[in-house]
C-alpha cells in the first residue's frame, strides 16, 4: 500500500485547494537551507507533501522526498545533511492530478531524469490540461511511468528530445504540453524557470547575494532575505547560473496573458506582490468594491478567518460599519490533532473556529469570506453565529459565484458539485438560511485587481474560467471524458 495522508483540512472540503509551490536556487552555500526555508513560507500553496533536490560537485544529485509539511520533514540535521550543494530546486504538493487526497510518495516532486548529456530534476505548479493524451502516446513508444503525476510527462518528453542540451530539451518539451505550468528546473549547473504562453501560474525571480531564486510568490523570498527583481513574464524562459547571471528566452508564439485571478483572490499570500499590487491591498480593494456593490444595514462586519479577512477589513472601511472579530480561529488544529470519527466530523468546523459570543449577540453581523465552493462550510458557520445569539446574518463573498471546475492546477470538485453551478443567488441564500447573500461581481473583482473599466468580455485580461466557464486553453482531457464546456450561447 503506498504512504497516504488524510486531506490537508479533513473536517473542511469546502474550499478551493491551492495548487503547488515551487522554489529554486543557484550559487548560494548549503542551498538545501534556503530551499527548504522557500517552501517553508509557500507551504500554503500545498500540504500534502514536499521534496527538495541538490547537486553538489562531489556526491553529484541528491534528494529527498517526504510526506507532511516542511517543517516536520526539512528541519533535521540529520536530512540537509543528505543534501548538499550550492544549487537546489524543490516543491510543496497538493494532488491535483491521480487520486485526490492520498498523495503517494513516487507522485511527490521534483522529478529526476538521467539524460545523455547529465541529470536534471523539475518541478512543476499547474495542470497539464492534454496529460492523458500525451501519457498514452509515450507508453504506447516505450516510455515507462513512476507515478500518477501529469508533471512526469515532461520529463519523459524531453527524454525522447533531441536538442543539445537540458534547456534546449525542456523548451522542445514543453511546447507540446498544453495547460498552465510554472516550472522550476535544474542540471549540474543551472537553474531554469519557465511559465506557460498564457502565464496563468505565478514565478518570480529573486536575488540573494552573489546568487539567484525563483519562487512561485515573493513571499518566499522575504523568509531568505532575498530580494524580489522581476516576474518571470509569460512565455519566458530563464537559464541562471552563478557565473553568468540570468539569460532569457521565449521559446513560444506570443499570446496574451491570462493570469489566474484567483490568486488575488485566495490563494497568494496577502504579503506577496503580483503585478506590482500587493494582495493585501488588492483584497482590501476587494471590500471596497463588495461594499460598494452589495451594501446593507449591520451592526459588525465579520471576517470568516483567516482568507476573508483583508476583504472584511475593506468592506467595514468603505461602509463604516464596525470591524469585529466575530469567528476565532484556533490556529493549532494540526492535521493530526484526532482521527476525524462520525462523531468528531459532526462537530464540524467548532474544532477550527469558535464564534466571540459576548460580540455577537443580538447584533445584525456582515460575515466576509473570499468564496462559496460547495457551501457546507457557510451552513455551519451561520448555525453557529445564531446560536451565539446573533440577530441577522448576511453573508458578503469577495469572488463571483464558482460555478465552473479549474482545469490549471486547482483541485475543484466536480461541476455538479458547486453550488453555483445549479443555484442562482438567491437559491443559494435560501439553501443557506441567511438573511441575504450577496456575491461581488466580475466587473466589481476585475475594477479591484486594477482594471478599471471592468472585465472587457472580447479579451478579459485574466482566466476567470471558474466563474465565467470561458476556458483559454480547451481541457482536452476532460472533454474527452464527457465534460461539456460553455456554449458561445451560454
Amino acid at each position: 500500500m503506498p504512504t497516504q495522508l488524510p486531506p490537508a483540512h479533513p473536517f473542511d472540503d469546502d474550499k478551493l485547494r491551492e495548487e503547488c509551490g515551487v522554489f529554486g536556487v543557484v550559487g548560494v552555500a548549503d542551498a538545501a537551507n534556503f530551499v527548504a526555508l522557500g517552501l517553508h513560507a509557500l507551504q500554503h500553496r500545498g500540504q500534502e507533501a514536499g521534496g527538495i533536490v541538490t547537486h553538489d560537485a562531489k556526491t553529484g544529485f541528491n534528494q529527498a522526498r517526504r510526506m507532511g509539511l516542511v517543517r516536520d520533514n526539512f528541519t533535521s540535521a540529520d536530512t540537509m545533511q543528505i543534501l548538499p550543494g550550492s544549487i537546489g530546486i524543490g516543491h510543496v504538493r497538493y494532488s491535483t492530478a491521480g487520486v485526490k487526497g492520498q498523495t503517494a510518495i513516487r507522485d511527490v516532486q521534483p522529478f529526476f531524469g538521467e539524460f545523455s548529456m547529465g541529470g536534471a530534476a523539475i518541478a512543476h505548479n499547474g495542470n497539464i490540461t492534454n496529460a492523458m493524451q500525451l501519457r498514452r502516446e509515450l507508453i504506447e513508444r516505450g516510455s515507462i511511468f513512476q507515478s500518477s503525476s501529469d508533471s512526469e510527462c515532461i520529463i519523459h518528453l524531453m527524454a525522447r528530445s533531441m536538442g543539445r542540451n537540458i534547456p534546449d530539451r525542456m523548451e522542445e518539451a514543453l511546447r507540446k504540453v498544453e495547460g498552465a505550468f510554472s516550472i522550476v528546473a535544474m542540471t549540474r549547473t543551472k537553474l531554469l524557470g519557465c511559465r506557460d504562453p498564457l502565464g496563468v501560474r505565478p514565478l518570480v525571480l529573486g536575488k540573494i547575494g552573489d546568487g539567484w531564486a525563483l519562487a512561485s510568490e515573493t513571499c518566499a523570498f522575504d523568509i531568505i532575505g532575498a530580494d524580489f527583481v522581476r516576474e518571470i513574464e509569460p512565455g519566458e524562459m530563464v537559464v541562471i547560473t552563478a557565473e553568468r547571471g540570468v539569460e532569457s528566452h521565449f521559446p513560444f508564439r506570443p499570446n496574451r496573458a491570462r493570469f489566474c485571478i484567483f490568486e488575488h483572490v485566495y490563494f497568494s499570500r496577502p504579503d506577496s506582490i503580483l503585478g506590482g499590487r500587493s494582495v493585501y491591498e488588492t483584497r482590501e480593494n476587494i471590500g471596497r468594491e463588495l461594499a460598494k456593490e452589495a451594501p446593507v444595514d449591520a451592526d459588525l462586519v465579520c471576517p470568516v478567518p483567516d482568507s476573508g479577512t483583508p476583504a472584511a477589513i475593506g468592506y467595514a472601511l468603505q461602509s463604516g460599519i464596525p470591524y469585529a472579530m466575530g469567528i476565532i480561529r484556533n490556529q493549532y488544529m494540526g492535521r493530526t490533532f484526532i482521527e476525524p470519527t462520525e462523531q468528531i466530523r459532526n462537530m464540524g468546523v467548532r474544532l477550527k473556529l469558535n464564534v466571540n459570543r459576548a460580540l455577537i449577540k443580538g447584533k445584525r453581523v456582515i460575515l466576509v469570506d473570499d468564496s462559496v465552493v460547495r457551501g457546507t462550510t457557510s451552513q455551519k458557520i451561520k448555525e453557529m453565529i445564531l446560536d451565539a445569539g446573533a440577530k441577522e446574518v448576511h453573508f458578503r463573498i469577495a469572488s463571483p459565484p464558482t460555478a465552473w471546475p479549474c482545469f490549471y492546477g486547482v483541485d475543484t470538485p466536480q461541476r455538479e458539485k458547486l453550488l453555483a453551478a445549479t443555484m442562482s443567488e438567491d437559491e443559494m441564500r435560501d439553501h443557506l438560511g441567511v438573511d441575504s447573500l450577496k456575491f461581488i461581481t466580475l466587473d466589481g473583482l476585475y475594477r479591484a485587481v486594477g482594471e478599471a473599466g471592468g472585465r472587457d468580455s472580447s479579451a478579459p485580461a485574466y482566466c476567470d474560467a471558474c466563474f465565467s466557464g470561458e476556458y483559454p486553453v480547451a481541457p482536452s482531457d476532460m472533454i474527452e471524458q464527457g465534460f461539456q464546456a460553455k456554449t458561445a450561447a451560454e
